[in-house]
Parts: C-alpha cells; sequence; structure tokens
C-alpha cells in the first residue's frame, strides 16, 4: 500500500510529491499523469510566480537551475481605457521589489519549472504513470482505493487530487463546487517586440476584459488577453493578418513592431470553488480546488499555497503519528486554506466586474480608486507584500523558505 498518491503531473502535483518527499523520505509516493511521458515538452506557456513560491523552490534545491530562465517582474503599471483611445494614461504604478534582490514575481516557463521538479522527482525514487487516470474512488476505511484506466487498483492512505479545474476525481469523491461562467475567454500567446520591456508588467483594462502584458527572456513577452469568449473564439481562428492587427490596437507601439510568436490558444474563463477541499482519505490541491479569473495573476500562486499548507499538514502529522488520511487532521489543511481562497475568488471575481465594462460613471469612480491607491505608499506596500506572498505571518514554512 501507498502512502500517497497524486493525481495530477503538473506543477502543483510534482511539487505535492517533492515537498512531501523530501520532508519524510520513509513515506512512498507516486503520481498518476494522463498525458503521455513527454507531453509537457510541448507547453508553450510560461507562468507568474510570486517570491513566497521562489522561496518554496530554493527549498525544493531547484531554483538555481530554474532562474536563468526566469524573469524578473521590477515593474507593473495600471492603465484603464477603451481600446480606441489614443493614449492610456497609467493610472497606478509598483515597483517590483518585496526584499533587497528579491522581485515581488518572476516569469517563468512552464517547461523549465515542470522539468526541474521531474529531475528532483527521480532523484528522490518518485514514480510517475504516465498515460493512465484515475476511474474510481472509493474510501476504504484505512486506504483509499483507486482504479485506473488501465485496470490496476491502487490503495494509498491520501490521494491528493490536482487533476485540474474539472477534476474527475473531486467529482467521484461526491465534492460539490460553486461555478459560473463569465462569458469570456483569455487568449494565451507570445509577442516580439524590437525594444527591451525592461522587466515591467502591464495590466491594461479595457471594456471586454483586462489584457496583461507580463515580460519574458529578451525581447519577448507573454500575453493574457480577455475578450468576450464568441470574439476570442473569432480572433484565434483568424489569419495572421487580422489577429496581428487586433493585437496591435491593443498592445500599442510602444515596444516598437510586434510580432506574434508560437500558438494561440483561448481558454474559457470562470470561477470555480469546492465547497470542501478534504474528505476521508482525499484532499484537493490546486485548480481541483480552485480555478479564477486570471485578472490578478494568483491562480498558479494559490495552488503552490495549497502545497505548501497540505505537505506541512501531512509530514507534521506523520511526525505525531497521526494518520494523515483522516478527515480530522486534514481539516487542519482545509482551515488553512479555505479563507485565503475564498477571499481571491470574491476579489478577482468583483475586479473583473467592476472593471469588464464600460459604463461611465462606474470607469470615472474606479480611475479616481486607482489614482488615490497610486498616492498612498504605505497602501501599495501591503498590496504588493500581499501579491508576493510575504505579507502573511500564519504562511507555511515552505513559503518562509523555511523546511518543514
Amino acid at each position: 500500500m501507498l502512502d500517497l498518491l497524486i493525481v495530477g503531473g503538473g506543477y502543483v502535483g510534482l511539487s505535492v510529491a517533492v515537498a512531501v518527499k523530501q520532508a519524510a523520505p520513509h513515506l512512498t509516493v507516486e503520481v498518476i499523469e494522463a498525458a503521455p511521458e513527454n507531453a509537457w515538452k510541448k507547453d508553450p506557456r510560461a507562468s507568474a510566480i510570486i517570491a513566497a513560491a521562489t522561496k518554496m523552490l530554493e527549498v525544493f534545491g531547484i531554483w538555481d537551475r530554474i532562474e536563468p530562465e526566469a524573469q524578473p517582474i521590477t515593474k507593473m503599471i495600471v492603465t484603464d481605457s477603451k481600446t480606441s483611445d489614443p493614449v492610456r494614461p497609467v493610472f497606478l504604478t509598483f515597483d517590483g521589489a518585496v526584499e533587497e534582490g528579491r522581485p515581488f514575481a518572476h516569469m517563468i516557463p512552464n517547461v523549465a519549472m515542470v522539468g526541474a521538479l521531474r529531475e528532483v522527482c527521480e532523484a528522490l525514487g518518485i514514480r510517475i504513470r504516465h498515460g493512465v487516470r484515475a476511474t474510481g474512488f472509493k474510501n476504504a476505511g484505512p486506504a483509499a482505493e483507486l482504479t485506473l484506466s488501465d485496470g490496476s487498483v491502487l490503495l494509498t492512505r491520501l490521494v491528493v487530487a490536482c487533476d485540474g479545474v474539472r477534476s474527475k476525481l473531486r467529482d467521484m469523491a461526491g465534492i460539490k463546487t460553486v461555478t459560473w461562467d463569465y462569458g469570456q475567454s483569455g487568449i494565451v500567446t507570445t509577442v516580439e517586440h524590437e525594444r527591451p520591456h525592461e522587466g515591467c508588467a502591464e495590466e491594461h483594462f479595457l471594456p471586454s476584459g483586462p489584457f496583461a502584458i507580463l515580460p519574458l527572456k529578451g525581447n519577448r513577452s507573454s500575453l493574457v488577453w480577455t475578450e468576450r469568449t464568441a470574439d476570442a473564439d473569432r480572433l484565434v481562428a483568424a489569419d495572421d493578418l487580422v489577429f496581428e492587427e487586433e493585437l496591435e490596437r491593443r498592445f500599442g507601439h510602444k515596444l516598437g513592431p510586434i510580432r506574434a510568436t508560437g500558438d494561440r490558444r483561448a481558454f474559457p474563463l470562470g470561477l470555480t470553488l469546492a465547497r470542501a477541499f478534504v474528505a476521508p482519505r482525499i484532499a484537493l490541491a490546486g485548480d481541483a480546488a480552485h480555478g479564477i479569473h486570471p485578472i490578478s495573476g494568483q491562480g498558479l500562486n494559490l495552488g503552490f499555497k495549497d502545497v505548501a499548507a497540505l505537505a506541512e499538514t501531512i509530514v507534521e502529522a506523520d511526525r505525531l503519528g497521526l494518520d494523515f488520511g483522516d478527515l480530522n487532521v486534514l481539516e487542519r489543511y482545509q482551515t488553512w486554506r479555505r479563507f485565503d481562497t475564498f477571499r481571491m475568488g470574491v476579489t478577482t471575481d468583483v475586479l473583473n466586474r467592476l472593471f469588464s465594462n464600460d459604463f461611465t460613471p462606474l470607469r470615472v469612480m474606479r480611475d479616481v480608486g486607482l489614482g488615490l491607491v497610486d498616492r498612498l505608499p504605505g497602501l501599495k506596500s501591503y498590496f504588493i507584500r500581499e501579491a508576493a506572498g510575504t505579507g502573511d505571518g500564519g504562511r507555511p514554512k515552505l513559503l518562509a523558505g523555511e523546511t518543514i
């Protein structure tokens, strides 16, 4: 029988495996991944990783390998305008440092992060099974019984579901969700530009939704471009000339000529919050527990907070001789993470509704509000610390750069 079985081999699932195995080497840990073995190498996306998460990656011993491919975000600006406006006034500016020599976030290619985590899994002896998915889950008293698509059945003390926002394992465990659709999709792509971005990230609030420009290594930027779903589908399906013309209208000319490179994809946006993060013999982490709007750039980082809290809960319970798959033990993890997740879900929902419109009186009020925040250094510093994950004194040890 296994001690810990993780369903989902993305960065959240792999991070749970590494965090637990490093702190408790005697535990048997395996990962189930539905995708083929090398599918992760084809992921063109990059993710914003907050300062607290980089501290966790330092504890894992992989930050030195990732950092050469990571682009620090040294500054962030916020604008609010119509797409057709010739000038986009900057209402809010954040400097990027939370500590000496540590920016509040980095942009990291997903391939670099997943590759480094997989190397550590191999070094720790964590088995990753590819091309199989969970087809059945049953709480069998002292163990969970997980049936796989290849017909095999595994027994484990605890299952961790990291299988995405449409988690099948969550459904099998009978955990309900609160869900609604925004009628928006996020277009994700990468652009090359003539001039350097100097590590500056930009969030343009446009009537259809936020248009985020996130710096990558070299003269490249990653885009998260929100449009109404029908418009997003039309843009993704359009030829390169039409797509780049619409892109240029939103991106502007500040970095010189631009060119879209690589794939472009549209992902439907909505809010999904699990009503419970745990049930007997199962815990949810990452998107399986919460899917939020990308307006705050915190989706992945909520997952890393889950990792740190869940790993600490498991390891400390094991050291006390407790059954970490028992619901009473898992309640600590749920209590630790539930309020923060709910708060972030509500915040992103309110921000999206507030800024994804062109109602003039509301636009005037929100611009005044942004301007006031920009003139209050103490409040700006608070927002940066919260965004970087360094402002919470009760955060898990891994997010403070400490071993469990």
